[in-house]
């Protein structure tokens, strides 16, 4: 990747664009877990969302051979897709961004607190 495609982020649109082409080839229940596992796993991105990609990209591919070999969503999923993300993501302990932020902000107080008690 060049510098100008991640300055500008134009390497994200096109491979969103990707995704969202592919997804719309996806039986309608296929769909609506496409979008539940979007919104499940953007917490656990990073600024650009590049760190997201590639695991979209698996989660897609998933979708796509099991709609393929005639399986229904709940059989793929189940019904925790919000578990099934923290999985992809990398485990239940897995650090979203709030959970960064959080400790971003604790790390300040403590230093201004001991700023002020010093």
């Amino acid at each position: 990747m060049n510098l100008w495609k991640a300055i500008t982020g134009s390497d994200l649109t096109r491979e969103w664009k990707t995704f969202e082409v592919r997804a719309a080839a996806l039986p309608a229940d296929y769909r609506v877990a496409w979008e539940e596992i979007k919104g499940h796993l953007f917490p656990y991105s990073d600024f650009t969302g590049r760190n997201l990609q590639p695991i979209l990209d698996g989660a897609l591919r998933l979708l796509e051979e099991t709609a393929a070999d005639g399986q229904g969503i709940h059989e793929v999923l189940g019904d925790d897709i919000k578990g099934f993300c923290a999985a992809l993501a990398g485990g239940a302990g897995s650090r979203s961004y709030r959970d960064r932020w959080r400790e971003q902000l604790n790390d300040n107080v403590a230093r201004k607190l001991a700023r002020l008690g010093g």
